[in-house]
């Protein structure tokens, strides 16, 4: 299989693009190293589109490994023809694949294997070309008590089954049926006994939908299919995919039905039974199976989606931030970090029932904001977060301080907080201190906080744990290296857990450079990177230009320039009248029009940087270190708050997206639970998916639908009303 051609198709690129792609990751370079520092040779293709790329490389390579497998071991049987060869190294899929190889693999013991060592195979095949009018007359010299066929009718039921296994063997039977269950075909869900029993007693089952539920295989949503598979397993659902089996059977039967006579009869109650015993169970496995893996693609995407907008919410920078980790009987838990996100104080309060000693907490928190300065609190979203929210609004009343507040997702603080990292980190506080200071930085720099804690562990994601966990944990993963990378990290004060994420440093390097500047101190340079044990010179190309050192004595060590263009960069600055000191001042709004003046031909020529390059480099000096994070709006800061009873119909108000599934967007408006924007009340446009409408930390204006305060549920709009006129 040629591969280059086969994702020059898919990816509707051009060859000498993939073929570059392929090089450079086959030498060992990283997806963000390839997507931000060799743009001639990709032709500026993004990191996802890489990973997209990187990914169908695999499954290509493993697709023609198998390939190879299937061709020797049938070569190995001495049955390998040359049209077979050609169907094996056409075969698209690896089902396709193992289609042509059913007949060739060995098998267990089956029906029809113990028929052929009966010796009844040559009686099947004289039966299947239907040329004889008598099967009985066929079967008589096949009868013998030696080898344990005593009567005609058993010889004839050997030979239908060994017919049977050859019907269900055939590539292109398999792909009828295939293709026949997935565009004719229903999925069916019914509830058990036991789901009914419950129901009756009226428990209220988050299934109930799916009691008595049809929707084509075709059609079907992924979360749909997930909420199958999980009720099934639950023991609450029994689910199904219903087909026109006789149709089906017909299309079969027009395959080896030759003749209208006896042997023609046995010959068709073989495809039947070839159907119904054989194929239909396997086929039915195979369409759930890869629509749960459909699905499981999709969830994966939009979870990874979630947690790259997650990851990039803007900072609340150089802010005085107070974090409270709200609890009832145990009190709040209280941390003030300061705006690099070192603690400066720690306490607790208990405003909360049952103790309720809301002026002493108030004291305390008062006495708090005017040492330190707090300009925030963040206040974690868990369990007397509402109760929490109330004090805070409460207090911020009576306090001249201009002080405001956000409710931040605990989602994951608690794992943190109990982890080795944490206890590494803080030995000196408890696990309930320590959430309270991961509450504080989420809030100040998300991205630099999430990174310690298992992304599944968040709480953006939809069916996580139904997942396959490898398959998640590589997009996941793949979703955090990129948002690191794409930010870069000042090398100087960065953790071991977002150290490890940037290109070309595995966890042990990072704990290394951890470590040399523990006992160094502070990196002068990027150079001197390369004196860290096991950072090599691979590594050190790979991940140089990730890492800032704001004071560095040479200006690029504090931008996204790579030390492999610090020279033509000094080249570039010098041809358009400028010099590395008007980098460091800020003195480069020019520069891009200096640049165009003198032509980016010559520039290009005289550095001996591709075009895309030297432009990443002129916009990155033009606004040397530029966080893209600060180009989205800041989190909402609230002063007030609401009850559920506050709210009414239609009645308007702006929210923050804390979560976006395949069916809606969960909005956080203030209120302690979330209220839903189904899919279709997103747009007056048809949409596929919420995600071509909103972003996780999207501040969206919202309308109240309604409220269900019993089971504390809200349902919203982001259409705007109708006015009567």
């Amino acid at each position: 299989m040629d591969i280059i051609a086969a994702l020059t198709r898919e990816f509707s690129l051009k060859p000498q693009q993939v073929e570059n792609t392929v090089r450079l990751i086959d030498d060992g370079n990283t997806i963000p190293f390839i997507a931000r520092y060799r743009k001639e040779a990709t032709g500026s293709l993004d990191d996802q589109l890489l990973r997209a790329l990187a990914d169908r490389l695999e499954y290509l390579r493993g697709l023609d490994k198998r390939r190879e497998e299937v061709l020797a071991q049938i070569d190995a049987q001495g049955k390998l023809t040359d049209e077979l060869r050609a169907e094996v190294e056409n075969a698209a899929t690896l089902s396709e694949v193992e289609d042509l190889y059913r007949p060739y693999r060995p098998k267990r013991k089956t029906r029809a294997s113990v028929a052929k060592e009966k010796g009844l195979e040559p009686l099947a095949l004289t039966i299947l070309k239907q040329e004889e009018t008598d099967p009985a007359a066929l079967a008589q010299p096949y009868v013998s008590a030696e080898k344990g066929i005593d009567t005609v009718t058993e010889a004839l039921q050997g030979a239908s089954d060994i017919l049977a296994e050859l019907v269900s063997d055939d590539a292109a039977v398999r792909k009828l049926v295939r293709a026949e269950s997935i565009r004719t075909g229903e999925t069916l869900s019914k509830a058990t006994e036991e789901a009914r029993t419950k129901e009756e007693q009226e428990e209220k089952s988050v299934y109930g939908m799916y009691f008595d539920f049809a929707e084509p295989v075709r059609k079907i949503a992924g979360h749909r299919v997930l909420a199958l598979d999980r009720g099934e397993r639950e023991g609450q659902l029994k689910v199904r995919i219903q087909v026109d089996a006789a149709e089906i059977c017909r299309r079969i039967q027009q395959r080896y039905v030759k003749r209208s006579n006896a042997c023609g009869d046995i010959v068709a109650a073989a495809c039947d039974d070839a159907y119904d015993r054989l194929i239909a169970p396997s086929i039915e496995r195979e369409i759930r199976s890869e629509l749960t893996e459909k699905a499981s693609e999709q969830a994966i995407r939009v979870f990874a989606e979630n947690l790259r907008q997650l990851l990039m919410q803007p900072p609340v920078k150089g802010a005085v931030t107070l974090g409270l980790d709200p609890a009832y009987r145990t009190g709040c838990k209280i941390a003030v970090v300061d705006g690099t996100g070192k603690v400066l104080d720690t306490a607790v309060v208990y405003p909360t029932p049952p103790q309720n000693k809301v002026e002493e907490a108030k004291k305390k928190l008062c006495a708090l904001i005017e040492k330190y300065g707090v300009t925030v609190i963040a206040i974690g979203n868990g369990t007397a977060s509402r109760e929490s929210e109330a004090f805070v609004a409460g207090l911020l009343k009576e306090i001249d301080a201009t002080v405001g507040y956000a409710i931040v997702s605990e989602a994951g603080a608690s794992v943190y907080s109990a982890s080795k990292l944490a206890a590494e980190e803080f030995p000196q506080y408890d696990v309930s201190l320590r959430s309270a200071v991961s509450i504080a930085r989420r809030l100040q720099d998300p991205l630099a906080e999430l990174v310690k804690i298992d992304p599944k562990s968040i709480g953006v994601g939809q069916y996580q744990h139904d997942m396959p966990q490898k398959r998640l944990d590589g997009a996941l993963d793949g979703v955090v290296e990129s948002c690191v990378n794409t930010v870069g990290v000042d090398l100087n004060t960065a953790s071991q857990p977002l150290l490890s994420h940037i290109a070309g440093l595995s966890g042990s390097v990072a704990k290394n450079v951890i470590a040399y500047r523990e006992e160094n101190g502070p990196f002068p340079s990027r150079q001197s990177l390369l004196k860290v044990p096991k950072l090599g010179k691979k590594a050190f190309e790979q991940c140089a230009g990730f890492l800032r050192i704001p004071d560095a004595k040479n200006v690029l060590d504090a931008t996204a320039v790579h030390p492999q263009s610090y020279q033509s960069t000094e080249k570039l600055l010098s041809l358009c009248g400028y010099t590395l000191a008007d980098v460091k001042n800020g003195a480069l709004s020019q520069l891009s029009q200096r640049a165009e003046e003198i032509g980016m031909e010559r520039l290009c020529a005289e550095t001996g940087e591709g075009e895309l390059t030297l432009r990443d480099i002129i916009a990155e000096l033009q606004k040397p270190g530029r966080d893209p994070r600060d180009e989205l709006p800041p989190p909402v800061l609230r002063a007030d708050v609401l009850e559920l009873s506050d709210l009414k119909e239609g009645m308007q108000l702006q929210g923050t997206v804390r979560n976006i599934t395949d069916f809606g967007a969960f909005v956080d408006i203030g209120v302690h639970e979330d209220g839903l924007v189904h899919i279709s009340q997103m747009s007056d446009r048809y949409i596929k998916h919420p995600l071509e409408v909103v972003k996780v930390g999207q501040v969206v204006t919202v309308w109240v639908l309604g409220v269900d305060e019993k089971r504390k549920r809200i349902s919203l709009t982001m259409k705007t009303p109708k006015r009567n006129t």
